[in-house]
């Protein structure tokens, strides 16, 4: 059984009219601990929510596994925090390649592997790939603040779905944005969902660990309410992704890849 993704929390809210006392409906955090063929590898802070599917994603994001078949097995042992992973071939648990991490809801620099392995990882898109219209841009991430509703509720998720060009396939939900992306990924494992031609509509910033995140799950397209880093940018070049930004009410800003995008052209009004 999921732990609850929400809980209420006795709050005084101010106004200019004075004082409200009420309750607040507050997001839930949940420390899980991922052991290796018996070795802590890894801890997260999530949303105790589809994790399976985070722990696929993660794994699969860091290099550690490619297919489900790879998974001996998996428990998730929720009343301990402990999610038990073991390997068909069982990993090199070396201290100077894989140590223990905590990684936190929103940091990205506690990664494993940050870089080094993503570069293994990572995919270059080809040219072509996911075409869609401006408006099916504001579409989907019209539809993907919609989707949540413990977004609408607490306000402290971030969301992320995997779509095609005129529909939101899957939407998951984490108060850690690189988790969202995991459990898509994760999610796409489980059920060998194809990713040729696919996009990602995300809700928060364009961070150079979203934009490889992208990469590693192969989305051509990168759409986001919030804004890119530069590296991002430079990653999202050099990897073949188009990223578009800042997508809020009938306008938004294309940084890397426009051709993906039809109904740009044209000069606009100063």
């Amino acid at each position: 059984m999921e732990k609850p993704v929400t809980a209420l929390w006795p709050t005084i809210k101010y106004t200019g009219n004075g004082r409200q006392e009420l309750e607040d409906e507050i997001v839930t955090e949940y420390p899980l601990t991922i052991r290796l063929d018996r070795e802590e590898f890894a801890t997260m802070v999530c949303t105790p929510t589809d994790l399976e599917e985070l722990v696929l994603g993660f794994l699969a994001s860091e290099g550690i596994i490619r297919s489900l078949s790879e998974l001996r097995s998996m428990r998730i042992e929720e009343s301990r925090g402990i999610a038990e992973v073991e390997l068909v071939n069982k990993q090199n648990t070396a201290k100077e390649w894989v140590n223990k991490r905590f990684i936190g809801s929103c940091c990205g620099k506690s990664r494993q592997f940050y870089f080094h392995n993503d570069a293994r990882t990572a995919k270059t898109i080809p040219a072509g790939g996911a075409v869609l219209t401006a408006a099916q841009c504001l579409e989907l991430m019209r539809g993907l603040q919609q989707s949540s509703p413990e977004f609408q509720s607490t306000g402290g998720v971030h969301n992320a779905a995997l779509c095609s060009a005129d529909q939101l396939l899957i939407v998951r939900t984490d108060i850690g944005r690189h988790n969202a992306l995991d459990k898509i990924y994760g999610c796409c494992i489980r059920h060998s969902i194809p990713l040729k031609g696919k996009v990602i509509a995300f809700s928060g910033r364009v961070s150079s660990e979203v934009l490889l995140k992208a990469a590693k799950i192969g989305a051509a397209v990168l759409l986001s309410k919030s804004a890119p880093t530069e590296l991002a940018l430079q990653l999202a070049e050099e990897l073949g992704i188009t990223v578009a930004g800042f997508i809020r009410g009938q306008s938004f800003n294309v940084y890397t890849h426009p051709e993906r995008i039809q109904g740009l052209s044209g000069p606009g009004p100063t």
